[in-house]
């Protein structure tokens, strides 16, 4: 499996997996909500999600202040930056992408526009542009890939060969490539290139959820997180 480019007649019409962290994060562009979900299916992408980590509050920074109306941010600000990224199921890490840079963050619209009109470019960039440092896993028993993006830069902690474990700690959240705030993006596809893969539907395993603006959560035993919504594993 691993030394394919591509292989569709075995991957599953959804496949199961684990959420890739510890503690609460924030569910953004999600498939539950519209699919494409990032609004493209370019590089694998139709059924991509994003998390961004939380505190108990559910806050993703530590303050607010004239830079988040005026400026950039420090990533430090963050409360997903630097925080461990774990397997989100048993498998062989078949490409790894290290050394973009982590950007400053942008709250601000005065900074979010001009980085929106830059995006053009950034395509034109190639993956890594877009992805960041970036990890490819190809998973056990389903022929499908699953990828971790916008990873911390020198915080990949595996190499291409390496079987990994579910829950093994394969990396750090960081804000490299296209990223605005310290985030981890992940997808489930039908290639280990991205520049040619296909998304594939995804679901997770039981966690905790906690739906917009609720003080109460529910357990899920499994699917997608809602728009907006926090989770945790259970």
């Amino acid at each position: 499996m691993v030394g394919r480019q591509r292989s569709r007649s075995s991957v599953t019409p959804e496949v199961m997996i684990s959420l890739p962290f510890e503690g609460r994060w924030l569910a953004r562009n999600s498939p539950a909500r519209r699919v494409p979900s990032h609004g493209t299916d370019l590089l694998g992408g139709r059924y991509a999600i994003d998390f961004i980590g939380v505190d108990h509050r559910h806050r993703t920074a530590d303050r607010r202040d004239w830079r988040t109306i005026l400026a950039t941010e420090p990533v430090e600000r963050f409360f997903a930056y630097g925080r461990p990224i774990l397997a989100p199921a048993h498998g062989i890490v078949v490409q790894v992408h290290d050394g973009e840079i982590d950007h400053v963050g942008r709250r601000s619209q005065l900074t979010l526009v001009p980085y929106a009109l830059g995006q053009p470019a950034r395509l034109r960039q190639g993956v890594a542009a877009i992805a960041g440092n970036y990890l490819i896993i190809a998973l056990r028993h389903s022929g499908a890939f699953v990828a971790l993006a916008h990873l911390r830069s020198g915080s990949i902690r595996v190499a291409v060969g390496e079987e990994v474990p579910a829950g093994q700690h394969v990396a750090n959240c960081g804000n490299s490539g296209n990223s605005t705030q310290p985030h981890v993006h992940l997808q489930v596809m039908d290639s280990l290139d991205l520049s040619v893969a296909q998304g594939i539907p995804m679901a997770f395993r039981r966690f905790r959820e906690w739906p917009r603006g609720a003080k109460q959560f529910h357990i899920r035993e499994s699917g997608l997180p809602d728009e907006n919504a926090v989770v945790e594993p259970a």
